[in-house]
């Protein structure tokens, strides 16, 4: 997977002048001897200046952990910690920061070592909000040196979010398809998270893919795309313009990336794209997204950074679905109810779209026509989707999205995608999520999210929500999919 950050985490001891600084330095070095024991070292980094209460230990640890390359910071209170100088760091440090604290270690450390961090961790909390400045504070954030290494842990991906985000262009060629008005893209909230925006006209990325026309590396980009499809290539005869579709973006990409490390693509995929090029974007899409890059089908811009989110915390390939259609009852009652009697039939529903996620994630793959798009036109401009059932296993369906009043707002949802055949065409699978029903009614319809929901290959709900938190979403507008008991502020308790 490429064009996802590499994190390394600066570790820095504080410690209050009136407590002895070799109890946060100790603390330290066990904290990063525990997490090189269980995890891999080059994620850290110790600086060895530990900040006493003091701006310019504050300075120098800040120099410190810029030289050692350091793009994300974790403040340890190995005492009670200098509130001031403490929270200044976080405040300078260009990157994401954490807050934890060291627990006393046994009954012995009481009598004269204690180091009362967890007093200190609600001094520099308050000191945080006093200077704006934004860190993520785990769950329970004091703990053994192995129990505080779990939390650094913890925070890699959540770190991963924020640094890409900070770092991302999404290049969007529109406009929207007609009648897609539900993937709107104010794009005021995107400069407010830091993500720079090149839109572009469809007639933009015509031009550069007919000068594409007979590029060298056509012959082997064919040959890669030979070798994922295998049998499941069912229409050979457009490989070549789906090549030459690809250099395009791929060179998009690199011309016009400019000072930002990371990219994400919003594309155009309907109603002239089949009519002038020829085919469907659809497998070249799932082809970059497999690579690291997310393409968003229909110029959903937030579904892109949705999906480019995902990416960089799973560190995996994500893919973008249609909240699509209902399981039929048939298939429900053969092949669910009783095999998974926890899911009523409201739980389940089709995620689907034409051909955009990687054959990575396909258990089967064939690339075909589009079915839907061959109904109005003629079949041989529609060739190009990628087609097969999700893989089995647990997901989490999430979306990031600015509503058309310029507010973010987030949703979260896991489940699993069960292994029942679909009996249907594209990308597409059966997903179970716990009072989907409910959380269809009261958060997607209630709360007016568009139908295209990011899908994440495992269960990556807590650093998702810790994301959205640090990113400034309301906590409010971070919507679940809450239990059974647990109702809705919309929901009628007597229905």
């Amino acid at each position: 997977m490429i064009n996802i950050p590499k994190m390394k985490v600066g570790i820095v001891a504080v410690s209050r002048d009136c407590f002895p600084e070799s109890l946060s330095v100790n603390r330290r070095k066990a904290l990063v001897e525990a997490y090189a024991k269980k995890y891999d070292a080059a994620d850290i980094y110790e600086c060895p200046i530990c900040i006493v209460e003091s701006e310019i230990h504050m300075v120098q640890a800040l120099e410190d952990i810029q030289k050692a390359g350091c793009n994300a910071l974790c403040v340890y209170l190995g005492n009670f910690g200098p509130e001031i100088s403490e929270t200044l760091l976080a405040k300078h440090f260009n990157g994401p920061k954490m807050f934890c604290a060291a627990a006393e270690e046994n009954t012995a450390t009481l009598a004269s070592s204690r180091g009362d961090a967890y007093c200190g961790m609600l001094n520099a909390s308050y000191n945080l909000k006093l200077r704006n400045v934004k860190a993520y504070i785990p769950e329970y954030p004091v703990g053994t040196a192995e129990q505080c290494a779990d939390m650094i842990h913890d925070f890699l991906p959540i770190a991963r979010a924020i640094d890409g985000l900070s770092n991302l262009k999404i290049i969007s060629f529109g406009p929207r398809p007609l009648n897609f008005l539900a993937c709107n893209a104010p794009i005021k909230p995107l400069y407010d998270l830091g993500v720079e925006i090149e839109e572009n006209s469809e007639l933009d990325l015509f031009e550069a893919f007919n000068k594409h026309a007979g590029d060298s590396r056509i012959p082997a980009k064919v040959k890669e795309m030979e070798e994922e499809l295998g049998a499941g290539n069912k229409k050979p005869e457009i490989l070549e313009k789906l090549a030459q579709y690809e250099l395009t973006l791929l060179d998009w990409v690199e011309a016009h990336r400019g000072y930002r490390k990371y990219v994400a693509i919003a594309g155009k995929c309907w109603p002239a794209f089949q009519t002038q090029f020829g085919f469907v974007p659809c497998y070249v899409n799932s082809r970059l997204t497999g690579m690291g890059i997310p393409v968003s089908c229909e110029v959903d811009i937030y579904g892109c950074l949705s999906e480019f989110i995902g990416t960089v915390i799973s560190e995996d390939a994500v893919t973008l679905l249609d909240i699509n259609n209902t399981v039929p009852s048939d298939i429900y009652d053969a092949d669910i109810r009783n095999t998974y009697p926890k899911y009523t039939l409201n739980d389940t529903f089709m995620g689907f779209h034409c051909g955009n996620t990687t054959s990575k994630k396909l258990t089967a793959c064939e690339m075909k026509y589009q079915l839907i798009m061959a109904r109005s036109l003629p079949e041989e401009v529609t060739q190009g989707t990628l087609e097969g059932d999700i893989v089995p296993g647990n997901i989490t369906f999430y979306r990031l999205q600015s509503t058309a009043d310029c507010k973010l707002r987030a949703y979260i949802a896991q489940g699993e995608v069960l292994p029942v055949a679909t009996r249907s065409f594209g990308g597409i699978g059966i997903f179970a999520i716990p009072e989907m029903g409910r959380f269809y009614r009261h958060v997607l319809i209630e709360k007016n999210y568009p139908h295209h929901g990011a899908v994440a290959f495992g269960h990556y709900g807590k650093a998702l929500y810790e994301v959205f938190k640090y990113l400034g979403v309301p906590v409010e507008d971070i919507n679940f999919n809450q239990p059974a008991g647990m109702l809705y502020p919309t929901e009628n308790p007597f229905a």
